[in-house]
């Protein structure tokens, strides 16, 4: 495979250095409070939180292709192996944050076989309607989590509604310093990112909350402080895993790997369309692998590409990934010189801000439109968000996958069926394919809107013969439309063939428009075009329609297709 490298960083004048420099200061100043955010989710030391936002930028820019997409921690994937290894360690123990680095390692190894064998196409199958709630799930649990934290209240549950019935049944237990601040600090996000969503508030609410904290003695008052933070650069190491415990996190690296590609694709492909660019997603895969692997050696968690960590960067002004070199290069002098302060900063805030950040992954604008438009799909939705809460995040991105497949296997499966019958006029337009129905007498014109597949294959058959056995005079031709089917399998040829000895019972002569090279070369293979006949294979349905004039069934002037 061809190896490009700073594809995501093309050549820049010095003046536009000099503004893509800028743009990494302000996206920092942004990315900082979040980043430490995403530690608290994950169950990680905060400041594995900024080692999210040195080496995996700098190894995405190398390797990845996008010039906008931002790669460092995610609260999707943070929630994802909270979750998976809550149960087998302690948050932030030793033994806990092993597990993290082997998760990021596998995980980088999956994003490496993925473009060594071309996987990308595996995004695809996670729908935009499960995502939306799969997202809308991992919102609600994570806002959840961190009430304890917003309300000094110490809770026990790990799961949701254990939380929610431990909180509200000891209102007692809140305290009301620690509540007071949360509060202030959400009204202050929610209302900054409404009225000036350029101002960096996350990094300014931390500041002013740091200062408080140190001049008022939060901690002697009750709010409790995050407390010492290592300083310096992070140690280079590599974790040597155990069988056991590859094979007990693979579950959780296999979600984190389909959140990673599903979300990281869709955001690249969303701001190189915006900005007219192309991107290469086999790239993009190199660049994800490689971010986690740098992840893994600098003691960071999982990193993924982040919709909303990108859509900042583009506030910000950034327009390749030298933005992302620089954000890097400030954390670098924040590890270095600035981590003393932040051992003030109060845990209550930095609740506050994962709960909105936890609000902003309830895409509420997308599920009432989703409603409104689609509420089989809304419906689905609700089920994944639902499953996220109730059963967990991990079982809950298996469960996007699999309703994602079946959602795609039912519409194959249940395809749109019609037939073409004249209305008032004399007009030929397309209706439901049901038993009663004709084109003209002795003929009917019947499109299956799927490939025939070993699924739907006896629902064809079953519908085809209805409508001929229904018809209101004697069915001399079929014609099937088949644009819509493009392939043919084994199974579905044993079945066409019985239903053309059953139409040949009934004196009925099938033939076949729209017909495409690779349906065609299905049927030879098949031998369904020694059953038919080559002759009544047609490429066009007006060739079609015009064999079956010449067998005398309708005149020409009759044959006028609404399509």
């Amino acid at each position: 495979m061809a190896l490009k490298l700073f594809g995501g960083i093309g050549a820049l004048t010095t003046r536009q250095l000099l503004r893509e420099a800028l743009a990494g200061v302000s996206l920092a100043s942004m990315n900082i409070p979040q980043v430490l955010g995403y530690a608290r989710i994950a169950g990680a030391p905060i400041v594995t939180g900024l080692y999210t936002l040195l080496l995996p930028l700098v190894a995405f820019a190398i390797f990845g292709s996008s010039r906008h997409l931002v790669v460092a921690a995610d609260s999707a994937t943070a929630a994802v192996f909270a979750s998976g290894l809550s149960a087998m360690a302690s948050p932030t123990s030793e033994q806990y944050m092993a597990l993290v680095g082997i998760v990021a390692l596998l995980t980088a190894g999956l994003l490496l076989a993925a473009r060594l064998f071309r996987l990308g196409f595996l995004a695809d199958f996670l729908s935009r309607t499960v995502l939306v709630g799969f997202l809308a799930g991992v919102g609600i649990k994570v806002g959840v989590a961190v009430l304890g934290d917003m309300t000094g209240a110490a809770l026990g549950a790990r799961d949701t509604l254990g939380q929610v019935s431990e909180l509200l049944g000891d209102i007692s237990a809140i305290h009301v310093p620690t509540l007071g601040v949360s509060v202030a600090v959400v009204i202050a996000v929610f209302i900054s990112r409404r009225l000036l969503p350029r101002v960096p508030i996350s990094l300014i609410v931390v500041i002013l909350g740091i200062v408080l904290s140190y001049a008022y003695d939060f901690e002697s008052r009750g709010i409790g402080v995050i407390g010492p933070i290592a300083s310096g650069l992070p140690s280079l190491r590599l974790p040597i895993p155990r069988w056991d415990q590859l094979l007990a996190v693979l579950p959780v690296a296999g979600s984190c790997f389909v959140i990673i590609v599903a979300q990281s694709a869709a955001t690249a492909r969303i701001f190189a369309i915006r900005h007219g660019e192309r991107v290469d997603e086999d790239a993009d895969i190199l660049g994800l692998a490689a971010a986690n692997a740098a992840a893994v050696a600098s003691g960071a968690f999982v990193v993924s590409g982040s919709l909303t960590q990108t859509a900042m960067g583009e506030r910000a002004g950034a327009s390749s990934q030298v933005a992302q070199l620089a954000t890097a290069a400030i954390v670098g002098l924040v590890l270095l010189f600035f981590t003393g302060p932040l051992q003030y900063l109060p845990r209550c805030l930095l609740a506050a801000i994962v709960f909105t950040i936890a609000v902003g992954l309830v895409d509420v604008r997308g599920l009432l439109d989703m409603r409104r438009e689609s509420p089989g799909e809304f419906s689905l939705a609700i089920v994944t968000a639902a499953a996220v809460v109730l059963i967990g995040v991990e079982q809950g991105i298996l469960l996007a996958v699999a309703l994602s497949l079946l959602r795609h296997v039912r519409h194959s499966y249940r395809p749109h069926t019609i037939a073409l019958v004249p209305d008032a006029t004399g007009r030929w337009t397309p209706v439901p394919a049901t038993p009663g129905v004709e084109t003209e007498p002795g003929l009917l014109v019947y499109r299956f809107g799927a490939d025939l597949f070993y699924a739907n294959e006896n629902r064809f058959a079953d519908e085809v013969l209805a409508l001929v056995a229904n018809a209101p005079h004697p069915v001399r031709w079929l014609l099937i439309d088949a644009g819509a089917i493009g392939a043919l399998d084994y199974s579905a040829a044993r079945t066409l063939k019985y239903v053309c000895e059953e139409l040949a019972r009934s004196g009925v002569a099938l033939i076949f428009g729209r017909v495409s090279a690779y349906l065609r070369s299905d049927m030879e293979r098949h031998g369904i075009i020694d059953v038919i006949g080559a002759s009544r294979i047609f490429p066009t349905l007006h060739e079609a329609l015009a064999a079956v004039h010449d067998g005398d069934i309708v005149t020409l002037h009759r044959m006028r297709v609404e399509t």
